[in-house]
């Protein structure tokens, strides 16, 4: 029996047994490419590539993705460039946006279908790093013969997914090879790579989403996960990561509603006083703070004279 039939024997065997595709992302992926996209394991098949129109109305839709992840894409490509991988930026549909790979190996790559136009979903290519993370919206490693296709079990592929300002999947990062002299464990170090990068990037994007506004770093049991608010001048939530999202239990209604970050974070207030006098006191703490603590100054950008300032000082407790 030839490698590809042996291959696609051990994906039929594997997928129709139950308990594996409970226990195993890559099982249940198999059976996700068989049973809802109508895929055959021994097909010789290659990612689609789109057409020059259509690949530049699906860098237009990404461009705030494209921008945010340049400078990272170009770092990483510095680090794993000359170990014979390709590093391709996608959409949420797996189309390849960007693409890095050392010219030496293009030739190889494009044979494999790492290459810019290319689309990387399980409907297209069954499992794969790409098509699978997306599809499960988590990380992916699928090393060699764990892909669907026997077309493509000389690939190694780690993808992580990105998500935008509200906490949905926009894109995924993925560097992949097809060198065979590549262990699993050496692959484990380039995967914690892409999911730093990953995160990078969506921290990347959320900053953009929320120009001028101030960004807290929420405190959350998924410590895996980029876990930030968007807070605007009066404390009202603008915008949550998808970890501070879980973290928080918030969602797009609660946040359209308006909550103040101190209410979500449950913070405790040692005094008692109102709303009111809280904002007050926290007033007179910004302006005290921007004139170094002379009290001569503050008086005069409040338009209050030394005297009153004075009083209010006393009465919020503020030196």
């Amino acid at each position: 029996m030839s490698n590809d039939a042996a291959h696609a024997t051990h994906v039929y065997e594997s997928a129709n047994h139950s308990s594996a595709a409970a226990s195993s992302p890559i099982v249940a992926s198999w059976r996700r490419c068989m049973t809802m996209h109508h895929l055959a394991p021994e097909e010789n098949r290659k990612p689609i590539l789109l057409s020059e129109a259509e690949f530049r109305k699906a860098r237009d839709e990404a461009f705030d993705l494209l921008a945010e992840s340049a400078d990272e894409i170009d770092r990483i490509f510095s680090t794993v460039g000359r170990a014979g991988c390709c590093l391709l930026l996608t959409d949420a549909k797996g189309v390849a946006l960007e693409r890095r790979g050392a010219a030496s190996d293009d030739e190889d790559f494009r044979k494999a279908g790492l290459w810019s136009g290319a689309l990387w979903s399980e409907a297209s290519v069954g499992t794969n790093g790409i098509g699978t993370a997306l599809a499960d919206e988590r990380p992916a490693v699928v090393y060699r013969d764990q892909h669907f296709f026997s077309s493509n079990i000389n690939l190694s592929c780690t993808t992580a997914p990105i998500r935008d300002h509200r906490g949905q999947v926009t894109g995924a990062l993925d560097i992949s090879t097809c060198r065979d002299d590549i262990n699993e464990l050496t692959f484990s170090m380039v995967t914690q790579t892409v999911r730093d990068a990953a995160q990078r990037i969506e921290g990347n994007l959320f900053r953009r989403a929320f120009p001028g506004a101030r960004i807290l770093m929420v405190p959350s049991a998924h410590s895996a996960m980029l876990s930030l608010l968007a807070v605007d001048q009066d404390d009202i939530i603008l915008g949550a990561t998808r970890a501070a999202r879980l973290a928080l239990r918030l969602d797009d209604a609660r946040i359209a509603q308006g909550i103040a970050a101190s209410d979500a974070l449950k913070e405790e207030r040692h005094d008692k006083g109102s709303d009111l006098m809280e904002a007050e006191r926290a007033a007179l703490r910004r302006v005290l703070a921007r004139t170094n603590g002379n009290v001569t100054q503050a008086s005069e950008l409040l338009g209050i004279s030394r005297a009153t300032l004075h009083r209010k000082m006393k009465k919020l407790a503020v030196h």
